[in-house]
């Protein structure tokens, strides 16, 4: 496995950042990894990259020990924290030859990695002179520069306007050919364009785990309808193939069914013969989006 997380803690005195998380990654994997504000997943990434350590559990990196070999670790992976730590005043090339050095690698690897993550035009100018998009591509190519064979990515995309979002995602996705990558994004498109998977966390605790493929194949449908008279949630629950039925707000609900065939018409039929006037209907797609909101709340 490239990432193995085996009942993971955090605490931050008497609270509990990480509530006994475990998970793997296979090699070659692309996995989203969600959640509200304050959830854990930076938590857990520092855990990964070796920031900081677990309070109870295990992880690995390339089947290295996160806590006991941490230099093995840090050689295999490669960290764009959620705020990219880049220092302004040094032109892109003096900055990834600086780190070349760190990582004792050679030199003719700086270009490559500037042609790949595209800053062939901006290698001269000083890193407090790019814009936003392409501060994130230095922090993606320092990430790259010793060609690790995990890549994990905090919030790569945050800031980007549409086409520097484009741009970055077509790069990860080009990367995530050849590596393992972890990403941990608020934007569910992201996860939807490029992962494989989903790993979603709330309050610490770990919600779901599911591949992509699985999400976009759901059976499930989800109706939101408004009558013109309060009703019992039990009548709607009694649905043909009904799973669910919340009352969102006043006489609008939202009814879930697991099967893709058009219910409409079934709580058409349900109006008339209980004399109840419908005054909005409509499909809502179950994505990613009402996945994340349904299992978190946010």
């Amino acid at each position: 496995m490239s990432i193995q997380v085996t009942n993971i803690s955090k605490f931050y005195g008497a609270q509990k950042a990480l509530d006994q998380i475990s998970f793997s990654i296979k090699k070659g994997e692309i996995v989203g990894f969600l959640g509200p504000n304050g959830a854990g997943k930076s938590t857990l990434m520092k855990i990964l990259t070796t920031y900081i350590s677990a309070s109870e559990g295990k992880a690995s990196v390339n089947e290295y020990d996160v806590k006991t070999q941490q230099k093995q670790v840090q050689q295999c992976v490669g960290y764009l924290p959620e705020h990219n730590p880049l220092y302004l005043d040094m032109y892109v090339k003096e900055y990834l030859a600086f780190n070349a050095d760190v990582y004792q690698i050679d030199k003719n690897r700086i270009q490559e990695i500037i042609e790949l993550t595209g800053l062939t035009q901006e290698a001269h100018k000083k890193i407090e002179q790019l814009s936003k998009g392409y501060r994130q591509r230095v922090g993606l190519a320092n990430a790259l520069l010793h060609d690790p064979e995990v890549l994990i990515l905090d919030e790569p995309t945050t800031g980007l306007d549409p086409n520097q979002l484009l741009e970055i995602r077509e790069l990860i996705k080009n990367v995530g050919k050849k590596k393992t990558v972890f990403l941990s994004t608020h934007i569910m498109q992201e996860v939807e364009a490029i992962c494989d998977r989903v790993i979603i966390i709330n309050k610490g605790k770990l919600v779901i785990d599911k591949p992509m493929s699985e999400l976009k194949t759901n059976t499930q449908q989800i109706i939101e309808v408004e009558f013109d008279y309060r009703i019992e949630d039990a009548f709607l629950t009694r649905l043909p193939n009904a799973i669910s039925a919340k009352n969102t707000y006043g006489m609008t609900w939202k009814i879930t069914f697991d099967t893709q065939e058009d219910r409409r018409s079934t709580l058409f039929d349900f109006a008339k013969t209980h004399e109840l006037k419908i005054l909005k209907l409509n499909t809502v797609n179950k994505n990613l989006e009402s996945l994340f909101i349904e299992m978190t709340g946010k």
